[in-house]
């Protein structure tokens, strides 16, 4: 039997695909959004060379990978009638990654996040009524929280539904939440909510470059609209993966909910900066946080030009800036003590990241598909 993944085409999607085969050689099925099978494989390759060399891929691609072209947001995934028995037959748990981030629009976070959880599930229940579901696994966010100030948030104090969202992309999500636990009663759930993921711990190179361009604005600035204090719950990429991983596979774990975050352990701005400007040899910047308003608004005004670099950067910015602003941070114990690891420190890690984005202009060198000889 096979774990069925969806998103495994995402930054995110793509280390837990590679915990998956590298470290638990699970048979995989995979769904991926292309025109045809060649198209599906060079964009998996793509996704996967961050982690893995071609040679090892390919075997992957003809071994521990069944690849299945379609799409979340069409009836039974968009993969077609003898392709979703084969699905219902063939897996026994679901891990649901595929998400629009895009938190701009209403529109397409309601298309991705809401009606292409109900396929995931619609497909969930039909497994379980063949055969049984082992564990459906869902990640959302820690967004789902709504507007916060100066807390540390648990799992169980979360969701108030009373609370005022931050953008489309936290409404869906928190949605979606309730969808599957409303939909799939009797059937083993696990919510994973991670925070800000921001790069990887063991390694300089990433394919994720919004939010990594934003923060190297911030650190390449002199004054910063911010307060000294304020906590920054930013978590590493591979402890992420490592948990979904884990606790998708087990058993029985000891919740159905859990942040995947730095927790009480989250670093404060000034933290942060002071390693960054060690490490570049450069002054700390000064913290003016009677600027935040203004500069919130004029950030608002920019990201309106739709064409040209400076709006585009002021876009980034209008998404990143609450979740520096907010001073949350999201109780990890759950997760640190069920797994027996916590997250990296962001100053271990944040300038090889912040070197390896400058210095490759916030793109990934990607290979190209081996040509044949």
């Amino acid at each position: 039997m096979a774990i069925f993944v969806t998103g495994s085409t995402g930054y995110l999607g793509s280390y837990i695909v590679n915990e998956l085969l590298e470290k638990h050689s699970r048979k995989l099925i995979l769904l991926v959004r292309a025109q045809d099978r060649e198209t599906a494989a060079a964009k998996l390759w793509r996704a996967m060379q961050l982690h893995m060399d071609f040679s090892r891929f390919h075997q992957y691609l003809h071994s521990n990978i069944k690849v299945l072209l379609g799409d979340i947001t069409e009836p039974d995934c968009g993969i077609g009638v003898s392709n979703y028995q084969y699905l219902v037959k063939n897996a026994n748990s679901i891990l649901h990654v595929a998400a629009s981030l895009n938190r701009k629009s209403e529109r397409t976070c309601m298309n991705v996040n809401l009606r292409g959880t109900l396929e995931v599930t619609k497909l969930a229940r039909a497994i379980s009524d063949n055969h049984g579901l082992k564990r459906f696994s869902h990640l959302s966010t820690v967004a789902v929280a709504g507007i916060r100030q100066n807390q540390v948030v648990t799992e169980d104090q979360a969701v108030d539904w009373n609370r005022s969202d931050y953008d489309p992309y936290a409404r869906t999500k928190k949605f979606s939440e309730h969808l599957i636990r409303e939909l799939l009663p009797g059937i083993p759930l696990t919510i994973f909510r991670p925070s800000i993921i921001l790069g990887d711990s063991q390694m300089e190179a990433t394919t994720q470059f919004d939010m990594v361009q934003a923060f190297a604005f911030l650190a390449g600035l002199p004054l910063l609209p911010l307060r000294i204090a304020d906590r920054l719950d930013i978590v590493n990429v591979d402890f992420v993966a490592k948990a979904v991983v884990t606790l998708h596979q087990k058993e029985n774990p000891n919740f159905d909910t859990y942040h995947l975050s730095s927790g009480t352990n989250s670093q404060t701005c000034q933290e942060i900066t002071a390693a960054l400007s060690a490490a570049r040899n450069r002054r700390q910047p000064t913290y003016l946080p009677f600027l935040i308003k203004p500069v919130s608004t004029l950030v608002h005004l920019l990201a309106k030009q739709r064409h040209s670099s400076v709006g585009y950067l002021a876009r980034l910015m209008e998404v990143f800036l609450p979740y520096l602003l907010w001073n949350t941070v999201f109780d990890n114990s759950r997760v640190v003590q069920e797994i027996g690891m916590s997250p990296a420190r962001f100053t271990d890690y944040c300038y090889p990241l912040y070197q390896f984005a400058t210095k490759h202009d916030f793109a990934y060198p990607y290979q190209e598909w081996p040509k044949a000889e």
